[in-house]
């Protein structure tokens, strides 16, 4: 089961990496803000695989694709696309699959380096093929906090990163790099930059929750303000801070 949801969102991601490496440097397109050229040659990958292997389609690049079966990729074709075009290297592709508003399979693939993250509903989160698992911190103070958006205030945690790529943040939190990821100052982030992450994150072992109390399973081009972290202990004092 897990191959079967899986190998097409591994075929889709590894494709994309390809595409996207004569594209650095090309710039924005012109067609919508904020997007570069690599995005609408990574979204045109990734209609055509998923659409291929009979998925609906809700893309950050193209909005909604396809229907008549019962799962749903939610995909970023890439996250990170400022630091895809800059050659920074930390970028990625998110697909998250949902049946109905389930959320159960989600593939993180870093085109920088290779780095795989997956995880199915049920059975556990791995990087590359190995199982990981959360920091286990608690305490706010001894963190690894990173942000989308600048916080407007220090909590006295240890130290912070803003690396312009949510879905590999998150994944961080899930492994174990960083101790939370959320956003900070009025920043927001869309489905299709957390889903994936979220339930590799819930896989591991990790907690998520939104400042707003949205409900976070969604395919719906909608903002959200959610928090990721790697024990309950840290979601319930970033809770109730509140927006930083």
């Amino acid at each position: 089961m897990i191959d079967d949801i899986l190998a097409p969102l591994r075929a889709c991601a590894t494709e994309i990496g390809e595409a996207v490496k004569s594209q650095h440097r090309r710039g924005l397109s012109g067609v919508r803000a904020t997007q570069y050229h690599l995005d609408l040659v990574a979204d045109e990958v990734a209609l055509r695989v998923l659409s291929g292997a009979g998925f609906r389609i809700v893309s950050e690049e193209s909005g909604v694709r396809g229907g008549g079966g019962d799962l749903t990729v939610v995909v970023d074709p890439i996250d990170g696309s400022t630091n895809c075009d800059r050659g920074i290297p930390f970028y990625s592709t998110s697909l998250a699959v949902l049946r109905g508003a389930e959320l159960i399979a989600g593939l993180v693939m870093n085109h920088a380096d290779g780095t795989v993250f997956e995880a199915q509903k049920g059975s556990g989160a791995t990087r590359d093929g190995v199982g990981i698992a959360p920091s286990g911190q608690t305490d706010h103070t001894h963190a690894l906090m990173a942000f989308s958006g600048l916080p407007s205030r220090h909590l006295g945690w240890s130290q912070t990163r803003s690396m312009g790529a949510a879905s590999l943040e998150i994944c961080l939190v899930a492994d174990g790099s960083f101790d939370v990821y959320g956003v900070a100052n009025h920043s927001s982030l869309n489905p299709w930059d957390y889903l994936a992450g979220l339930l590799i994150l819930r896989e591991a072992g990790g907690v998520a929750g939104d400042y707003q109390g949205d409900e976070l399973e969604t395919s719906e081009s909608v903002l959200r303000h959610p928090i990721f972290c790697a024990t309950p202990e840290l979601l319930d004092f970033m809770m109730n801070t509140g927006p930083i």
